[in-house]
């Protein structure tokens, strides 16, 4: 279970700037091809991660009817992964539709990150 945490400073700017990204994120042992991300409330949508190790990240429903472009980060013990969502595939994954990104890549390795 992943236990709730006080919001960094540039969480907190992002979310005044009416970007709420909410990242929970920890890289451990193991590996699984893929997995379900985060826990969210009614109408966020958690990503799928491949070949997770301890990553999550949930878009929240304030953010998809914003309908606005996002850059989400995961982060783990010692790197980070980042994707850049457009308004249009937020709205898309808003919508139901799915959406498949490639993360950045750290520490020799990315993820394909998928909304649906």
């Amino acid at each position: 279970m992943i236990e709730p945490r006080t919001l960094s400073r540039r969480e907190a700017l992002i979310l005044l700037g009416g970007a709420t990204i909410t990242i929970t994120a920890a890289c451990g042992g193991g590996s699984s091809p893929s997995g379900s991300s985060g826990s969210g409330g009614s109408g966020d949508k958690s990503a799928q991660i491949s070949a997770n190790h301890g990553h999550s990240l949930v878009i929240r429903s304030a953010q998809l009817s914003a309908g606005g472009a996002l850059t989400l980060e995961t982060s783990g013990a010692d790197h980070v992964h980042s994707i850049a969502l457009t308004g249009a595939e937020v709205t898309s994954i808003a919508g139901g539709a799915q959406v498949s990104k490639s993360s950045s890549t750290a520490n020799g390795h990315s993820h394909t990150i998928t909304f649906n």
